[in-house]
C-alpha cells in the first residue's frame, strides 16, 4: 500500500504498491484487514454511548381549567367609576381640624387674620369651592341594551358614572335606582351598541361548588380569581335582610359589585363585602345571592325603587331563656318586641309579647326569616299570620303596607342623681321615670351590678323597663313584685320589655334561687 500526493491538486490518495511476492502480499493483506477491523471496533468497545435524559412527566388527571369560562364572561364585566361632589372652604382645605375652631383670643388668630384661615377676613370672603372625589368598583351587564348591576355603596353619593369595558372603552351611564337595604344598584348605558351580557342562575349553588370572581380590585380591571362556596345564609350584621353566600375566591377593594360565576357562566352572586383585619383578602368574602339580586334588580328596572311588604313591628329571636320565662316547650317563632303605631300589625291587633309562628302556612323561626318572607310580598297583599299569645295559638289576616321613610327620634336625657330602689335578684337599681327626669312611661335602670344576672344579658344604665312578665310597670316596686311572682310560679327567668334609645326588645333575666 502506498500513500501518494498529487502535486497539482493537493489530493491525498491511497494506492496499492507492486507486490514483491504472493506470500508477502497475503501477509500484508491480513495485517491490513486486522487493522481496519480493529479501527472499526475500537470506538464501540472503548467509548460508551451517552444516554439522552427525558423530561419528567406525570400522567395524572388534568386540573380543572376556567379558560373557556373566563373568555366567555370577561367581556360582560366592567369597571364602574363614580364621581361625587364634595364641598369645602378653600381656606380650610389644608388646615388640620384642631386649628379650625380655636377661640378668638388664641395667639394664632392674629396670624390667621393677617394671612387667612379660621376667623380671618380671607376665610369670610372665600366662597365654598367644589371638589370632586372619584371612587371605583365593579359591575356587569345583564342585558344587551346596557343595564349594569353593581353595589349601592359603590354609587352612593355619585353624580357622574362611567363604565369602563374590558377593552378599555369608557361609556357614560346614569343611575336607574339603588336599594340600600340590599346594597344593590342598577346603572344604564345609553348606546346603540349591543353588549354581551350574563344572566342570574335559577339554582342556588351548593356548598363546595366552584365559583369564579371577576372584577376590578385596586383598579386592576379584568382580574379573575377562583374558589368555592364556603357557606350559605350568612348574617354579617349588615341588615335585617342578610342572607349572603360566603366564598373563598380572592375578593379585594374594588371587587364590590362584580359577579361571582358558576362553571356554567351564570351569576350566582354579587360580591359585596369581605372580612379582613388588614383591608386585603383573607379568603372570606360575601356575595348577595342571585335569587335575591334578581328580584331587587327587577324592581329597580321597573320602578327605580324597591317596594317591600311591611308589617310594622320590632322583632327578636325566641331564646332559650325567653322560652323558659314564657313556659314554652321550644324556641320556635319570632317574638314581637313592639308594635309600632298606625301600622298594619297594629290594625290587625298584634301586641308586644306575641310570638309569630307562620306566615301563610310557612314557618318563620327568627327575625331574619320573618323579615325575608314579609319583604317578599308586595304592599297591600293580605297574608294570614299564625301567632302565640298567652298560651293560645290564633290566626290574624293582615294587609301589608309599604316601608315608610326612616325617621330619627331624639333620645331623652336621664338624671344621674335620682332616688333609686334596689332589686337584688336582678342586680339592678331602679327609679321611676319622673325621678330620673325622663318623659316616658316605665322604670329607669340607674345602676347595674356588674356581677349580677342583668349585666350578663347586656342591660345597662339608661334602659327603661316598661313591662315585667307581660305586666306594665311604673315603679321599682312594681318590678320587684312581678319578679317575685315569676319566682313563685317556678319560672327560671323573668321576661322584661326594655327600651334602649329608639329600640324596644325583650330581655329574659335568669332568676337566682332563693334561700331554702
Amino acid at each position: 500500500m502506498k500513500l501518494t500526493k498529487n502535486a497539482s491538486s493537493n489530493v491525498v490518495s491511497l494506492s496499492a504498491a507492486k507486490p514483491t511476492s504472493k506470500r508477502r502480499s497475503r501477509l500484508l493483506n491480513g495485517t491490513m484487514a486486522l487493522a481496519i477491523a480493529g479501527a472499526m471496533v475500537a470506538p464501540l468497545t472503548l467509548v460508551p454511548a451517552t444516554a439522552q435524559a427525558e423530561p419528567v412527566r406525570v400522567n395524572a388527571p388534568a386540573m380543572p381549567s376556567f379558560v373557556g369560562l373566563v373568555e366567555a364572561v370577561q367581556p360582560t364585566v366592567v369597571s364602574v367609576r363614580v364621581r361625587s361632589e364634595v364641598k369645602e372652604n378653600d381656606r380650610l382645605a389644608g388646615i388640620p381640624p384642631m386649628f379650625r375652631d380655636m377661640p378668638d383670643d388664641h395667639p394664632l388668630q392674629k396670624f390667621f387674620r393677617e394671612f387667612g384661615g379660621p376667623g380671618g377676613e380671607q376665610k369670610k370672603k372665600a366662597p365654598p369651592r367644589k371638589r370632586f372625589d372619584q371612587s371605583q368598583g365593579s359591575g356587569f351587564f345583564i342585558s344587551d341594551d346596557g343595564y349594569v348591576v353593581t353595589n349601592e355603596h359603590v354609587v352612593e353619593g355619585g353624580t357622574e358614572f362611567t363604565i369602563v369595558t374590558s377593552e378599555g372603552e369608557e361609556l357614560e351611564a346614569s343611575l336607574v335606582g339603588s336599594d340600600k337595604r340590599s346594597d344593590l344598584a342598577l346603572l344604564k348605558v345609553e348606546s346603540e351598541e349591543k353588549f354581551e351580557y350574563v344572566a342570574f342562575t335559577d339554582d342556588a349553588p351548593l356548598v363546595g361548588e366552584w365559583v369564579v370572581a371577576v372584577g376590578n380590585p385596586f383598579g386592576l380591571g379584568g382580574t379573575v380569581t377562583a374558589g368555592i362556596v364556603s357557606a350559605r345564609g350568612r348574617d354579617i350584621g349588615a341588615g335585617i335582610y342578610d342572607d349572603f353566600l360566603q366564598i373563598d375566591a380572592s375578593v379585594n377593594r374594588g371587587n364590590s359589585g362584580g359577579p361571582a360565576f358558576n362553571v356554567k357562566g351564570e351569576v350566582v352572586g354579587v360580591n359585596s363585602a369581605i372580612v379582613s383585619p388588614s383591608g386585603g383578602n383573607v379568603g372570606i368574602a360575601f356575595a348577595i345571592p342571585a335569587q335575591t339580586a334578581k328580584k331587587i334588580i327587577s324592581d329597580l328596572k321597573e320602578d327605580g325603587a324597591v317596594t317591600r311588604g311591611w308589617l310594622g313591628v320590632q322583632i327578636q329571636p325566641v331564646t332559650k331563656d325567653i322560652a323558659e320565662s314564657l313556659g314554652l316547650e321550644n324556641e320556635n317563632g319570632t317574638l314581637v318586641a313592639e308594635v309600632q303605631g298606625d301600622t298594619p300589625a297594629k290594625a290587625a291587633g298584634f301586641q308586644a309579647g306575641d310570638i309569630i309562628l307562620k306566615v301563610d302556612g310557612e314557618e318563620v323561626n327568627g327575625p331574619r326569616e320573618l323579615a325575608k318572607v314579609i319583604a317578599g310580598y308586595s304592599p297591600n297583599t293580605e297574608v294570614k299570620i299564625e301567632y302565640w299569645r298567652n298560651g293560645e295559638i290564633d290566626t290574624a289576616t293582615v294587609k301589608l303596607g309599604t316601608i315608610p321613610e326612616e325617621k330619627k327620634q331624639a333620645s331623652s336625657s336621664k338624671s344621674k342623681d335620682a332616688n333609686t330602689a334596689l332589686v337584688d335578684s336582678l342586680g339592678l337599681e331602679l327609679a321611676t321615670a319622673e325621678q330620673a327626669g325622663v318623659d316616658e312611661e316605665g322604670v329607669v335602670v340607674t345602676k347595674v351590678d356588674p356581677d349580677g344576672p342583668a349585666a350578663d344579658k347586656g342591660l345597662a344604665p339608661g334602659a327603661i323597663i316598661t313591662e315585667v312578665a307581660g305586666v306594665k310597670v311604673e315603679t321599682p316596686t312594681d318590678v320587684a313584685e312581678q319578679v317575685e311572682t315569676a319566682r313563685e310560679q317556678g319560672r327560671k327567668a323573668v321576661l322584661l320589655r326594655v327600651t334602649r334609645g329608639e329600640n324596644t326588645l325583650f330581655v329574659a333575666i335568669p332568676l337566682e334561687k332563693g334561700e331554702e
